[in-house]
């Protein structure tokens, strides 16, 4: 049972969350810019949103047909079991993670959790993971940028889930380039011991079932290093939850 503190607290965030939606976000549609008091108006939540399509059931790759597992993964196996995600990170929709995670407009963070708790909802037999862990930036990142954007929408999606959230569970022992400035063929070798697990929550990881949230997922090699550093730690399942998945080109 939550104490009157929680409680307080609880209102206090939500207070928070509503002078932020209406003084940081402005009263119109965040991808058309047409007058309306949510984030999103209906027409574009209609277009762009809530259409589910066949994909890969452990890297979210979409699919032509209703197989489970895509030609890559039955090839070479990632360190992390599935991946879920809201949608594919295209035009005009990509908006929404660019506007967060460069211009700091740190309230569409809720709307994102939001869409990737629905696109969780509606996997079929979906196993829900023991805690939560958003992929961590290395220090000086976390310095210019000022903010986690993966941390930012753990937190709403921790509490729409109902799962404990272990923001400092893993740590970026090694400053690593953006990947999207990296080449394809280099991109596994930048993320090669860039993760661990912070050893004083290594033996929560035991038998566990960890959820890794991040903004966008592209080649996959940053949830992979980050799922191989969890198995390596006891963790027996990984479940990839991410906002966008960028389709194979």
């Amino acid at each position: 049972m939550r104490t009157a503190t929680q409680l307080r607290l609880e209102a206090a965030w939500q207070a928070l969350r509503q002078w932020l939606g209406a003084t940081v976000l402005p009263a119109q549609c965040a991808l058309c810019g047409i007058g309306c008091p949510q984030v999103l108006c209906p027409p574009c939540r209609a277009q762009y949103l809530g259409l589910l399509r066949p994909r890969c059931r452990q890297c979210a790759n979409p699919l032509d047909d209703v197989a489970t597992l895509c030609g890559r993964c039955l090839r070479h196996r990632p360190a992390y079991d599935a991946t879920v995600t809201a949608f594919d990170y295209a035009a005009p929709i990509d908006q929404l993670l660019l506007q967060l995670k460069f211009g700091a407009r740190l309230a569409l963070a809720p709307l994102l959790a939001k869409l990737l708790y629905v696109a969780i909802q509606q996997q079929p037999a979906w196993e829900a993971p023991q805690l939560l862990c958003p992929v961590p930036l290395g220090p000086t990142r976390l310095a210019e940028r000022g903010f986690n954007q993966a941390l930012e929408i753990a937190r709403p999606l921790a509490r729409l889930m109902d799962v404990p959230l272990q923001p400092r569970l893993a740590q970026r022992v090694r400053e690593t380039r953006a990947q999207s400035g990296v080449a394809p063929q280099e991109r596994q070798a930048n993320l090669a011991h860039a993760f661990a697990i912070a050893p004083e929550h290594a033996p929560s990881l035991q038998g566990c079932h960890v959820g890794i949230v991040d903004d966008v997922m592209s080649s996959g090699h940053t949830v992979n290093a980050l799922a191989a550093a969890c198995k390596s730690a006891g963790a027996a399942r990984v479940s990839i939850l991410v906002v966008a998945r960028t389709p194979p080109h």
